[in-house]
């Protein structure tokens, strides 16, 4: 199950680092061609939003890394299961309502909760 853990977790680590640097040090006219609802919400949300992203995916990665509290990884993975249902709520009700990386992203957070709570 530990292989089988890095091969859904760590891709979905990589996803939320890179997407929540992106959010916290880019423009909101550097995020609009790929994040349409970026003029919806505030600045200080959007940089907040991204920094949990961050510290999400460093619950996914260090906990199980180094064995140390180990119930980090399955609570980080199931806060990124609620912003992803947030994400598609904000999707649906706004103009873009591409919501197809949304389910992937809420799927493989499903499945990464399963994997963690039998690390």
């Amino acid at each position: 199950m530990n292989i089988a853990y890095w091969i859904v977790a760590g891709p979905l680590a990589l996803f939320y680092i890179y997407a929540g640097t992106l959010k916290v040090i880019r423009s909101r006219d550097q995020l609009r061609p790929m994040m349409s609802w970026v003029d919806r919400i505030p600045l200080p949300a959007l940089r907040a939003l991204g920094t949990v992203e961050i510290l999400g995916a460093t619950g996914l990665i260090l906990p199980p890394l180094t064995g140390i509290a180990l119930p980090l990884a399955p609570t980080a993975a199931t806060g990124f299961l609620l912003l992803q249902a947030g994400a598609i709520i904000v999707h649906l009700t706004g103009e873009d309502r591409r919501i197809a990386l949304n389910v992937g992203l809420t799927t493989t957070a499903a499945v990464t909760i399963w994997l963690a709570t039998r690390l």
